[in-house]
């Protein structure tokens, strides 16, 4: 078997997946936000805020299914390219919505190392924190998350990708 570099260890994702995947991760979601009526168990969230650019198609589909209308972003820089690099906060969302984060649903794509989540959750330590995937590192961040897969293993999502020819695994046809 050819040596692999690590980001070759791919997890594709496509769309359907993730929106089969993020309408999961909404049903979790369900009635766990604090808004609930009296004698409720749980409610509904106040707003959705995404963690851009990864979280944006995850929370728009969340915010779909638990009807919530307000919906707002925060741009946390962490990659440049396929590295990791210096954690930013290049964007907040609005602040008189926010507070310290209770009945926020924060919404990414993926936990990897748990940077991005753990600059968020400073800022905003009340609210629940919601990732479709998971990486080992990055658990204890998140709240919520659907599926976890492995440290080594790079995401391909599908607003990263273009259809293209792949040779085959062994080689030439």
């Amino acid at each position: 078997m050819p040596d692999r570099l690590p980001h070759e260890k791919g997890f594709h994702i496509s769309w359907d997946q993730i929106h089969r995947d993020s309408r999961a991760l909404a049903w979790r979601l369900d009635g766990l936000g604090p808004e609930g009526e009296a004698g409720e168990k749980g409610g509904g969230w106040r707003a959705i805020v995404a963690i851009t650019r990864g979280g944006m198609a995850p929370a728009m589909i969340v915010a779909r299914e638990l009807d919530i209308r307000t919906v707002d972003t925060i741009s946390v820089k962490s990659y440049d390219h396929q590295e990791q690099s210096e954690t930013k906060v290049l964007k907040m969302p609005d602040a008189d919505m926010m507070g310290d984060g209770t009945g926020i649903l924060i919404v990414d794509d993926l936990v990897d190392s748990g940077r991005t989540l753990e600059v968020v959750r400073e800022m905003y330590p009340k609210a629940h924190f919601a990732t479709v995937y998971a990486k080992p590192k990055g658990r204890p961040q998140v709240d919520t998350f659907i599926t976890e897969v492995s440290q080594d293993t790079w995401i391909f999502f599908p607003w990263d990708m273009a259809l293209q020819y792949v040779e085959p695994y062994r080689g030439k046809d």
